[in-house]
């Protein structure tokens, strides 16, 4: 149509219009791009496809097969929207209600891809798993490819940034290192396959995974590493860098793709939270293994502290299980005690929350025991020229009170220390019988110190039980409190470098042992190779009698015993400080630490937690506990997502009890850790 305009103003103009039909004039379609991975590592493709908002993403997937015309599987592909970060895996959802749009940048790629795994034992595998599902459902499936029981102890972290970029490269090139683990039947065989079974026999695994493995390799331990390797890889870490590793743990209630992860990336699969419930040498011989090579590498990296005496009793043991795994005879878990005979064991090692199930039978409830000892007491606050003095010590219900001499207990003590929410740190030398109890109390403006000097072992074994358990507001009536003794006297035993009695010195010429294998660099340097050997060996003697799966137990409860055990550290500012401060998260508490010490200036259990929640808008995590008590902070060396997830974690972990089945409350678990973003 060609039509001429004049305007008022004097001037004409002539337009064009091209005429379009009714049907052509009520079309509301557009181009929409989708980028088509391919999954044998072909190049990709890229479509323009025609489409209306009501078009459903089925409908769009199902255009999109067509066009592509290529025959093969595409029941693994999904859509995937880079701008938005996000899966679009409703395919009953029209593409109006996503709301995409013809900018939107679409790729139809595979749910499942591989990822390169590093297992506690530093051993890196390589295993496909699904990029679309939530991290809590992809680690479940991990641990069920593995044999690993009780996955909601486990996450992924990513690895703290390499600088060396070289590394990184060769990293990439050696492939040898990695063990690549096929999946049968590819991903469509999870659900299917993946759950384990077990032999009423002899306990041990009779799922697909067997015969993957044949005989499960995770379930051995790995030679330690020559020295000089291990050198390489030491790194000191300050509590800042604690903090700077801890944050890489990633979000539970989102995928791998949504947390940028992509196809042959390297993460950590790690025990995350620090509960290892129902630990059975029958059933777990992977999950304790892999436990204990977790802990063996934390005490050799030193991610956590300890003294020299607990670094040769940690060595012993390293030695004893290298020696036995490097031994001939075939790994026979059959063998292995009844669980009755290891419940002692055990029960250290079924760490709940005060608001769990175990340990609230009392014994007696009208007869609670008391101790009474005289015993010696050090206040470093106080100027004294006299460091320690004697006093006669009563410890009754969660208290102890001290007096001037026994003739005086009838009446008012010197002073009572109430002893709920408040820190017990060993202070103990058993070579040179020093059996001390270091104990931070906390006040309203933080802790303090109080040191206890006990006679003997028997003595501290005793007061240390009890102030563990008044430190969660139990008292000795509780049947934990026998156990606690005896778990405590066998680890002072396993630190005694005195051989057991009878017993002759071991010969050194005679032994051949890369002492230094077992000790941290940092420590190794300290002493000479002959020396360490003997001191070792020493250690050893307390030890030798052990069975495999014994010695790796003792290895995970003497970790556990570490006064720094389980504590995860971040960078935060608490509302109305003025300066950066480290947060600590353990399995029942929050402790604050001053940044430049090092030292805790206040404790917060979770037994009196009444609430917590998260303002997403400014990321300030607030909590409150009983007696009208409430804190605020924001989180600096990580998301505050990530802290949130640990408490709510911890709060889930407590909920567990052994008359459940393993099936887990998933629901609860995201309710109590998922944001609200």
């Amino acid at each position: 149509m060609h039509v001429k305009v004049h305007f008022r103003f004097g001037f004409t103009t002539e337009m064009h219009w091209t005429m379009i039909t009714a049907a052509e004039y009520g079309d509301t379609s557009w181009e929409l791009s989708v980028h088509v991975d391919q999954k044998d590592g072909d190049e990709s493709m890229r479509f323009k496809l025609r489409v209306k908002g009501d078009l459903h993403i089925g409908g769009l997937m199902l255009k999109l097969v067509e066009k592509i015309k290529a025959p093969q599987d595409w029941s693994d592909h999904a859509l995937w929207w880079e701008q938005r970060k996000c899966w679009l895996l409703k395919t009953h959802w029209t593409l109006d209600k996503y709301g995409i749009q013809a900018d939107a940048d679409l790729r139809y790629t595979p749910q499942h891809k591989p990822l390169l795994l590093q297992l506690p034992n530093m051993k890196t595998i390589k295993m496909v798993v699904s990029f679309s599902c939530v991290v809590f459902k992809v680690v479940t499936d991990i641990c069920q490819t593995l044999n690993i029981r009780r996955p909601e102890e486990l996450s992924l972290l990513k690895p703290p940034d390499d600088p060396s970029k070289k590394k990184k490269k060769k990293d990439k090139n050696s492939a040898q290192d990695i063990w690549d683990i096929d999946l049968p039947g590819g991903p469509g065989a999870y659900s299917k396959t993946m759950t384990a079974t077990y032999d009423p026999e002899n306990g041990m695994p009779v799922s697909a995974t067997s015969l993957w493995f044949g005989e499960n390799p995770l379930a051995g331990c790995l030679p330690n590493l020559p020295p000089a390797e291990l050198a390489k890889i030491y790194q000191p870490l300050s509590l800042v860098d604690k903090a700077i590793n801890n944050a890489g743990w990633l979000d539970s209630s989102r995928s791998l793709m949504e947390q940028d992860i992509q196809d042959e990336d390297k993460l950590l699969l790690r025990f995350k939270y620090n509960v290892f419930f129902d630990l059975n040498p029958k059933y777990d011989a992977v999950r304790i293994t892999q436990l204990y090579e977790q802990a063996r590498w934390s005490i050799l990296l030193e991610e956590i502290d300890c003294t020299e005496e607990e670094m040769l009793m940690f060595a012993s043991l390293q030695y004893h299980i290298c020696k036995l795994t490097m031994s001939s005879e075939p790994l026979d878990h059959s063998n292995e005690p009844e669980i009755d005979e290891v419940e002692a064991a055990l029960s250290n090692l079924e760490v709940t929350l005060e608001g769990g199930h175990t340990d609230r039978i009392l014994e007696d409830i009208t007869d609670i025991p008391e101790l009474a000892d005289s015993l010696r007491l050090f206040r470093p606050k106080r100027l004294t020229l006299r460091p320690y003095k004697e006093y006669w010590f009563v410890f009754k219900d969660t208290t102890i009170s001290y007096f001037k001499n026994k003739e005086t207990a009838s009446g008012e003590p010197i002073e009572q220390f109430h002893l709920r929410g408040c820190e017990v740190v060993p202070d103990v030398n058993v070579t040179d019988k020093k059996f001390g109890i270091k104990l931070l109390l906390p006040v309203a403006d933080g802790m303090n110190e109080v040191y206890i000097r006990c006679d003997n072992e028997t003595q501290y074994a005793k007061w240390k039980a009890a102030c563990i358990l008044a430190s969660k507001g139990k008292t000795m009536a509780y049947s934990s409190y026998k156990s606690e003794v005896r778990n405590i006297q066998s680890f002072l035993q396993m630190k005694s470098l005195a051989p057991p009695p009878g017993q002759a010195a071991p010969n050194l010429d005679s032994m051949e042992m890369n002492a230094e294998c077992f000790v941290s660099p940092r420590y190794a340097k300290k002493h000479k190779t002959k020396q360490l050997t003997a001191r070792i060996l020493e250690a050893h003697q307390n030890i030798a009698r052990l069975s495999l799966m014994e010695a790796k137990m003792r290895f995970i409860q003497a970790w556990q015993s570490l006064p720094e055990f389980g504590i995860n550290y971040y960078i935060v500012r608490f509302k109305g400080s003025k300066k950066d401060e480290i947060l600590g998260i353990s399995y029942n508490r929050l402790i604050r630490l001053d940044m430049s010490s090092g030292l805790p200036v206040t404790t917060w259990r979770f037994a009196n937690m009444k609430q917590w929640n998260v303002n997403w808008e400014i990321r300030q995590v607030t909590i409150e506990f009983d007696q009208n008590v409430t804190i605020a902070f924001c989180c600096l060396s990580c998301d505050c997502k990530v802290v949130h997830e640990f408490i709510g974690g911890y709060i889930f972990l407590s909920t567990r009890s052994k008359d459940q089945n393993e099936t887990l409350d998933d629901e609860l678990f995201h309710k109590l850790t998922g944001g609200q973003e």
